[in-house]
Order: structure tokens, then sequence, then C-alpha cells
């Protein structure tokens, strides 16, 4: 690094793959690093404070930056006397809120190039995803850089990547700035802080068992090293001379290790050097797709009470059973890319940097029921699976209260709501007169935090209710193509539903719905193996019974054509 100090910048440069990059950069000394990330101030981890990244810090040649890339300013902050950019940045693609995404990866990307472009940084390498091809509907087996975007994608981060990726392509050649995109395929390795830790976490709570689809889908997994590698590849080809620059610039590349393998066999191959078993159970996608879309409604409606993301997602069990290959040919050709780490090497660096996550030394902490964690593991679990008795039977009290005074009468919806809120209205009147203190016993008062609705939970409840509203506007669209006969048969199929629920009378509801809501959560998470057990026998039942049906109709249909 003699004369002139010459920087880079790495964006999200705190996630998974990005703190690889930042290391290698480091290591090879070929530029200063600044690292750019959403935190305050940069910490550390014990391995990193002794390691490249510590000294690195220490010494001058890297420097943090704490940095929104919704925010202008702080991106031109950011960027300033850059020669690189390499923009990792990317909202967790396991939630599924289109305004987050398009805000981060559309009009944040925006941001980078303006910055890159008013300061004259001279490359840009963005990291995209194979994601951006994938329609959830039809597998990739060795798919190039020839695929068009679909018309559909599977998700809104697929979705908003490749609009930024688009935006990144065209913005190649302005002012000097070389361009181009990185599309790493399923990234794998130590410090990954979802794939791995996901599948622990499943395979704790007795969910690994099984597999989504026929399990045999091929997938490119790649190790996080050569991602890196990939990206740097990248960086030193837009830099070249002539040909090679001119090449390089302005396209996308998939990289990948090369060494495609059946999904579920890379999951159970992780899942065995942890210390579990291998999935064996095979449940057909189709069965657990309407179960993913009412465990997304359930999640959209309960986000704002606290309800976590949930795994089980129509997107994720489109992911998880189709095939998704790519071939790495045009990035060899024109980056010079080849796999640093073969994928046998890789994965045993990966199963070794997670040995605190063995079976054998797990910690001895009783893992939470299915039950608890349908029911969000918040206050509603607590509540319907009776951990807090005291809590539960006044829940049932005022249930039944609500029940005696508002719904037996027969009263109409808007006449049961005025009272409620009248008989509401003069209990919060008494209850403010009352003094401190009756016969010695203390009147706790409700505080006014109690009515308050904090701005994050406002922001929360609207994003929620604007991306509800666009992906049934996005659905309305594609029904009134007339093309998506699925679609049609979800729509129809729900409404049928409406209709059935629509038709119980809310007296009904109270008298049958809630007593086994607080019945048969209790009994399920007693006998968790045994219904699981009778569940998945039935569903194997019904698409047995499904494929016999439809073989006996093409038969038939076969035999009068002859």
């Amino acid at each position: 690094m003699a004369g002139k100090e010459r920087w880079c910048v790495v964006t999200g440069g705190r996630g998974f793959a990005a703190r690889h990059l930042v290391e290698m950069l480091i290591r090879y000394e070929m530029f200063s690093v600044r690292i750019a990330d959403l935190g305050p101030s940069i910490k550390l981890e014990p391995e990193e404070e002794k390691g490249t990244v510590g000294e690195a810090l220490r010494s001058g040649h890297a420097q943090y930056v704490s940095a929104d890339l919704r925010d202008k300013s702080q991106v031109l902050k950011a960027c300033e006397g850059a020669e690189v950019v390499f923009h990792m940045a990317a909202p967790d693609s396991s939630i599924n809120n289109h305004q987050l995404h398009h805000s981060v990866n559309v009009q944040g990307t925006k941001n980078i190039i303006d910055a890159c472009v008013e300061l004259k940084v001279k490359r840009l390498i963005y990291t995209s995803s194979p994601s951006v091809v994938f329609d959830g509907v039809h597998g990739i087996i060795n798919g190039d850089e020839s695929l068009p975007y679909p018309a559909k994608h599977n998700d809104s981060y697929s979705a908003t990547k490749a609009e930024g990726e688009a935006l990144v392509l065209k913005s190649n050649g302005i002012n000097g700035l070389l361009t181009c995109c990185i599309r790493p395929s399923s990234i794998f390795g130590p410090g990954d802080r979802l794939l791995v830790p996901s599948l622990v976490t499943a395979a704790r709570a007795g969910k690994s068992k099984f597999i989504i689809g026929d399990g045999n889908n091929m997938y490119d997994f790649t190790y996080v090293e050569n991602v890196a590698h990939g990206h740097v590849c990248a960086e030193r080809a837009l830099a070249s001379e002539g040909t090679v620059s001119e090449r390089a610039a302005g396209e996308a590349y998939f990289i990948t290790n090369g060494e495609p393998i059946k999904f579920w066999e890379f999951v159970s191959l992780i899942l065995e050097g942890l210390g579990y078993g291998r999935p064996s159970i095979k449940i057909p996608a189709p069965v657990m797709l309407p179960i993913a879309h009412l465990v997304e409604q359930t999640y959209k409606l309960l986000a704002p009470y606290g309800m976590k993301v949930p795994q089980l997602t129509p997107s994720r069990i489109r992911l998880l059973s189709c095939s998704r290959t790519f071939s790495c040919s045009k990035a060899n050709d024109r980056l010079g890319y080849t796999p640093i780490v073969p994928f046998q090497e890789g994965l045993r660096r990966t199963i070794e940097s997670y040995s605190h996550l063995k079976a054998e030394v797990r910690p001895k902490k009783e893992r939470p029921s299915k039950a608890s964690i349908y029911l969000g593991s918040g206050r509603v679990a607590n509540t319907l699976l009776w951990r807090n008795s005291k809590q539960t039977l006044t829940a049932v009290l005022v249930l039944v209260a609500l029940y005696f005074n508002f719904i037996a009468p027969g009263y109409t919806m808007i006449t049961a709501v005025s009272k409620f809120l009248l008989v509401l209205s003069v209990f919060l009147f008494v209850h403010g007169k009352l003094p401190g203190k009756i016969l010695g016993y203390t009147i706790e008062k409700l505080p006014e935090s109690s009515f308050h609705f904090s701005e994050e939970m406002s922001h929360r409840v609207a994003l929620s209710v604007a991306s509800s509203w666009n992906s049934a506007v996005n659905g309305l669209k594609s029904l009134c193509k007339g093309n998506d006969s699925a679609l049609f048969a979800k729509v129809a199929f729900s409404l049928l539903i409406l209709s059935f629920l629509g038709a119980i009378s809310l007296q009904s509801l109270f008298v049958t719905v809630l007593p086994i809501a607080f019945v048969a959560f209790v009994i399920y998470e007693r006998k968790e193996d045994e219904i699981d057990g009778l569940v998945l026998d039935i569903l194997s039942f019904g698409c047995k019974l499904k494929t016999d049906v439809l073989r006996k109709f093409k038969s038939k249909g076969l035999g009068k054509i002859e």
C-alpha cells in the first residue's frame, strides 16, 4: 500500500458474507477498508478483536462508519474518497415486507449509485441474488445469465433485489463508473447466523425430521470465502485495462462452488455433523402451502403484538422444494473466478465452527413446545397453555363476562360494541375518581402508558397494513389477467371458508371456539408426538388417495382414446 492510501467501502459490512470480504481485502492489502453498517458503532467478536479486523482498525487501515442507505447524506459521507464500493447491504430476506425491502434494495441502491457518480468512484460491485431470476414455480438447472427476470418473483426480497440489480447495470459507464453484479447462490460457512442456527433450532424442536417435497431438488451452495473471492475477482477485472474491463463491466454473474448437491442431502450433512438425525419423512409441497399461507396471514395480524417471524412461509416452501443450480462459466471466463475452497472442505469448516451447537453439548434448558411456538411464545401462549393460572383464569372470567353481558342477549354487533364501550368508559371514569387507598388496600392507578400507542408500534402496524394492501392489489392484478389458475383456486377456497365462518353466529363462536382454544393447545402440548404422527398419517393417506384417483381418471381417459 505504498504511495497514496486507497480506500474501498463495504456496505452492510457487518453482515455474514461482508465480514469475510472485509477480512480478505485487509489480508490482501489491496485497500484500506471502510466498513459501513447501521449500528452506531462496531462491536467485534473476540476472535475479530485479536485478528485481522481488530488490528486494521487499530492501525487505521480500516475504519467503521455508521450509515443508513436510505439517507443519502450518510451514504455520501461513507463513500467520500473511495475508489471502490462493494454494495452488500440488504435486509433479512426472511422478512417479507415489501416496503422495507424496497426502501433498502431499491432506494438505498439509488443513493449508492448517485453517491458513486457524484464522488467519481471508479468501480461499484453489487451483491445481488440468484433469486432475481426465480419465479417460485419453475426449477432452474444449470441456469446461466441469459435467464430473464420473471414476470412475478417468489417474494418481495427477490423482486426488489432485481430492481436494484437493474439500476446498477444501467448505471455502468456514467461519469466513468464501472459496475457489475454478483449473484452468489445459497451462501454457507462460519459466522452464518441464519441457515445453520435455524436448522439446529428446528432439530431441537423436533421439526428436522420432515422433507418438503420429494427430496430430489438440486441446489448450488457456495462457501462464504468463495463468495468473497468472487467479489475480489470482479473488482480486479473491472480495474484491468482494455478488453478485460470492457467485457466484465455492466454484467451480472452467478457465483457458486460448482458442485451441485441435493438440497436435503446438504441439510442432512449439516445436521449429522452436529449430532442430529437426518430428515426422512416426506411431505408434498402442495400439502404444506395452504398451511404456510395460513401461518403467514396469522403473522401479518399478530406481528404488531410481538409474534416472531415464522419459518414456515409460502415463499420458503417453494425455495425448499424447487431445484436451483447455476453455471459459473461466465464468471470464470470474464472475471477469472474459480472456487478456492472445495465444497467438502467448506462443509467441514462450517460444522467445526458450530461445535457449540452440537447435540451432545446442547444446553439442558427445556425446549419450547410446538404449541407455544405456534402461539407466538408470548402472553397469548402463556394464557392458553395455562402457564400462569391467575392470568388464564382472569382471561376466562373476562370472556365469560363479555359473553353474558354482550353476546348472550343477542345484541347486534353495533349495539354490543357501543354497550361495551359505555361500560368501559364508566369503569375508567370511576377508577380514576377512586382514592389511592380504600380500607388500607392500595388502588393501583392505570398509567397513561397503558393507552399510549408508541411511534414504533404505529410504524409497524402501518407497514403491516400497507404490505397487506399491496399484496392484495398485486393478487387482484394477477387475477384480472386470468392466467393464474392456482391463485384463483386459493381465492375461491378462501372465500368459501369465509362464507362458512360468516354463517356461524357470534354466540356459537364464543361457546365452541373459545373453550376449545383453552383446551386443545394444552392437549396438543402434552401429546405432541402422537398428534403429529396421526396428522402425518392422515396427510400421507390423503396424498395416496389423490394419486390413486388421478391415476384411475387418466387410465379411463386413455382407454376411451384407444
